[in-house]
């Protein structure tokens, strides 16, 4: 990694940027401006704050006796690799680590980096990216439909 890259990371403490602030600030970004972070030094700092803030925003009351495997394909990076995440609901708890642990999920969303921030922060609906092709699921697709109110979306 470049000295120039090691220090951009070190720059932004991304645990301690605020949800909603967060969100406001993507959503004055274009979508070539979010490729564009998405694929350089940032990108796994990036991804791992969101999958982390996951479990945060995880909403037990709404799961009642949920029990599923998401598996998450992040595309957009540089060398057109899909970051990969696991989402596991069950008692009650969401846990989320990266890469594919189990040996099937319920739903697999396969999303572009920037469409993807964009359904995290509110700033996207699933339906709608599904409908142009811009998310791809397999699986559960009722349960699909129904992922979103599992999580509390921040607002910006």
């Amino acid at each position: 990694m470049s000295e120039q890259a090691d220090d951009a990371r070190q720059a932004i403490d991304t645990g301690q940027v605020d949800a909603e602030e967060f969100a406001r600030n993507l959503a004055s970004m274009s979508d070539e401006q979010i490729a564009e972070l998405m694929s350089g030094p940032l990108r796994e700092q990036i991804l791992a704050e969101v999958f982390k803030r996951m479990e945060r925003h995880f909403r037990a009351d709404a799961a009642s006796a949920t029990e599923a495997v998401i598996w998450w394909r992040i595309g957009g990076h540089a060398d057109d690799r899909h970051a990969e995440y696991e989402t596991v609901i069950a008692s009650g708890a969401c846990t989320v680590r990266e890469g594919f642990a189990a040996d099937s999920a319920r739903v697999t969303f396969t999303i572009g980096a920037p469409d993807f921030l964009r359904l995290v922060t509110g700033h996207a609906a699933g339906p709608m990216l599904f409908m142009t092709g811009k998310l791809k699921i397999e699986g559960d697709m009722m349960f699909a439909a129904s992922t979103a109110s599992l999580f509390t979306i921040p607002s910006g």
